[in-house]
């Protein structure tokens, strides 16, 4: 190696999909990454760079060729490379030429019984020049795009057409076509204030280069910061401050190369719309900030984000308020409209509304989610009649034009519209929580008629996709049911709520139009949900599958007795009698399996008088002392404190294996010895089988 120099590659394309350009950046920085690791050229920092039009990583300090590798390798057995006269066979000259050398050279090494021939050599690392197209060509392939375009006569495809390519290493161009496009060192300006040729010196100006010439903020992290400050400070002027919503800044981040923050402002009279549904106007449809008053209310203003530094600003922003002002206009029109029809009127226009062609309509699935309900709610402590009629009510917005043109406020809206029908506050509370949590670390209900709500309607949903067959599979989730059934898990293991899980889906099942027995199969589903849960997000001490499958064993109805199993079972696996009391575990379960269980004494029919060894007299005065208060201990669910008794049994239960020879030759003494062993296991078996763990 003689020196290293920095890389920049950039691809210049089509405005690229906004929600997609974080990903995309960090996949082609990965695989950059990747394939210089692969090819053993090192480097220094990895830089990326990400823009509606652009996508680059500068890598720092890169190597300008391969180290040289000592390359060593066996060939044929020296039986088979050579006849009976020693002339070298055809096995020995291809070994020799797939070698880049003569079959004299080759040397003799015996490994084993055998002889073999061997090279040993020099491989002169390759020139990272070469190198690097294929790996940056390596690195677009992988990338994650769902469906790539092609564009003009060529055959190349990508997520958007590509109109520059720059490869650069040090000062040099790298010379190479890739997606039908020449490398250079020329990228390209803002769309309107820049669009000329900029060159680019080197890689390490590449930033500066195209802000100062091209109008363009190429790091996306920049550019993020520029925006958020920008839209606080502007917002602040009037004592006002914005919504900032992290998805927002990032999707604005992503749309703009040379961010300029403005102010608008809207009609008062469109105060009086839901708080929802101005938000949702602004943010969503328009990304623009909301903003708030000092007094926390919405203000007539929003703070939008341009891409260009207007020479007449006041035109931007009349622009933008005129795009806006329809819009609010609209929302305004089906506010007003959608009040003169209550939610309880349009029930009936349910069963024209197809929930799924093989499961009904909408009013199919509400009455189904009413008879769970019914179960559900006093379990979970809500009024059954409140339940009934959110039940009842709660997928009657999805008719409305509100709901329609604003699909991500269904429920919210329904809890408004129930509050103007008069509707009891409790059920217009369940009708907006029911799609609580809609994603992972969302909020959960807070009204027990909302819980009720929320995991019968989900319940419903998984057991009758389950029904038709079309259970996810692999990444395929089209129906959310991972989301789901993670819903109905989260519920009751967080806020509390003692169901009876297997029941429920057993119900959930019954209900169904498609009538499949699919409640083992839904319980097995929403148990591998519940170790993702574990695993991924509870951040619980101790825990892992094998604490996971321990605690399945029992088949817990209950997610919340579940969870104070598993809880248990990982605070006992702390104790210093863990490791040998679970060995212990493993070594009754296989003695008790093997013995059968016509062979073993019942706790209650174990005859003391029948112990010949010390040993055994004592286990059985410890367990014998211990017994009931562990069983009480069980029965209230105080598992980590039954776990803590059990674990004083560890001395006696060593003393025991270590004296006892359990398999006794006389039928009774052994039926004896096994009984207690039984005993000792089942107290274990309430809360998890240990044998199942590690020892």
């Amino acid at each position: 190696m003689t020196g290293a120099q920095d890389f920049l590659f950039e691809i210049g394309t089509e405005e690229l999909p906004p929600l997609a350009l974080g990903e995309l950046s960090t996949s082609l920085a990965d695989g950059i990454t990747h394939g210089l690791a692969e090819c053993r050229l090192g480097h220094g920092a990895v830089a990326r760079f990400a823009t509606p039009r652009r996508l680059a990583v500068v890598v720092e300090r890169l190597v300008d060729r391969q180290p040289d590798q000592q390359i060593k390798r066996r060939g044929p057995p020296v039986s088979a490379a050579f006849d009976s006269q020693g002339q070298p066979t055809r096995a020995a000259k291809s070994f020799a030429d797939a070698c880049a050398t003569s079959v004299e050279r080759l040397e003799r090494i015996r490994e084993g019984k055998g002889e073999y021939l061997f090279f040993s050599g020099q491989q002169k690392g390759e020139a990272t020049c070469g190198l690097l197209p294929q790996i940056v060509s390596q690195a677009l392939a992988a990338l994650p795009i769902p469906k790539r375009m092609r564009w003009g006569a060529g055959d190349a495809e990508f997520v958007r057409p590509v109109h520059w390519i720059v490869l650069m290493y040090g000062a040099s161009v790298v010379p190479a076509t890739i997606l039908g496009v020449p490398t250079g060192n020329q990228s390209r300006g803002h769309r309107f204030h820049a669009p000329h040729a900029i060159t680019i010196g080197e890689p390490s100006a590449y930033a500066a280069a195209l802000r100062q010439h091209g109008r363009v903020i190429a790091n996306f992290a920049e550019r993020r910061e520029i925006i958020r400050s920008g839209v606080l400070k502007i917002a602040s002027r009037g004592g006002r401050k914005p919504l900032l919503s992290d998805a927002l800044i990032d999707e604005v981040t992503a749309l703009v190369e040379w961010p300029v923050p403005f102010v608008g402002s809207f009609d008062e009279r469109f105060l009086d719309l839901p708080r929802e549904v101005l938000i949702a106007t602004l943010q969503d449809h328009q990304r623009y900030f909301p903003v708030e008053g000092a007094d926390a209310h919405l203000a007539p203003s929003f703070v939008a984000v341009s891409n260009i530094e207007s020479r007449d600003p006041a035109r931007v922003v009349h622009g933008n308020e005129r795009v806006v002002r329809p819009r609010l206009a609209d929302a305004a029109f089906f506010w007003d409209t959608d009040r003169k029809v209550s939610l309880a009127d349009r029930i009936d226009a349910l069963k024209g509304v197809t929930f799924q062609n093989k499961l009904g309509s909408l009013f199919d699935k509400s009455e189904r989610v009413r008879t769970l309900v019914g179960l559900i709610a006093p379990a979970v402590g809500a009024d059954a009649r409140h339940a009934s009629r959110a039940a009842q009510l709660c997928k009657c917005d999805l008719l409305t034009s509100l709901v329609g043109e604003f699909p991500e406020l269904q429920g919210t809206m329904g809890s408004y519209f129930a509050r103007h029908d008069a509707e009891a506050d409790e059920v217009a509370k369940a009708i907006a929580e029911q799609y609580l949590p809609r994603f992972a670390g969302d909020r959960l209900p807070a009204s027990r008629t909302g819980i009720a709500l929320a995991i019968a309607d989900r319940l419903d949903s998984i057991c009758g996709v389950f029904a038709i067959g079309q259970k996810p599979t692999g990444a395929r989730d089209p129906f959310g049911l991972r989301r789901a059934a993670l819903g109905v898990l989260r519920i009751a293991i967080e806020l509390r709520c003692e169901i009876d899980l297997k029941d429920l889906i057993r119900a959930a099942s019954n209900l169904q139009p498609v009538k499949n027995d699919v409640a083992a199969d839904v319980y097995e589903y929403m148990m591998e949900r519940l170790r993702a849960y574990y695993l991924d997000t509870s951040g619980l001490g101790g825990m892992s599958s094998e604490v996971f499958d321990a605690v399945l064993a029992n088949q817990p109805a209950s997610p919340l007795d579940f969870d104070a199993r598993v809880r248990a079972v990982a605070e006992f696996l702390s104790l210093p009698e863990a490791p040998a009391l679970t060995a212990a575990n493993k070594r009754i379960a296989n003695i008790l399996r093997q013995a059968g269980e016509t062979s073993v004494a019942n706790f209650g029919e174990i005859d003391r008088a029948m112990f010949e060894k010390e040993e055994e007299k004592a286990l059985f005065a410890a367990l014998e002392q211990s017994r009931s208060e562990v069983l009480g201990l069980l029965r209230e669910r105080h598992y980590g404190e039954a776990m803590k008794r059990l674990a004083a049994l560890r001395a006696p239960v060593d003393a025991f294996f270590d004296a006892v020879m359990v398999m006794h030759d006389d039928a009774r003494v052994r039926a004896q010895r096994l009984g207690l062993l039984r005993a000792l296991r089942e107290l274990f078996m309430h809360t998890a089988d240990l044998s199942r763990l590690g020892s």
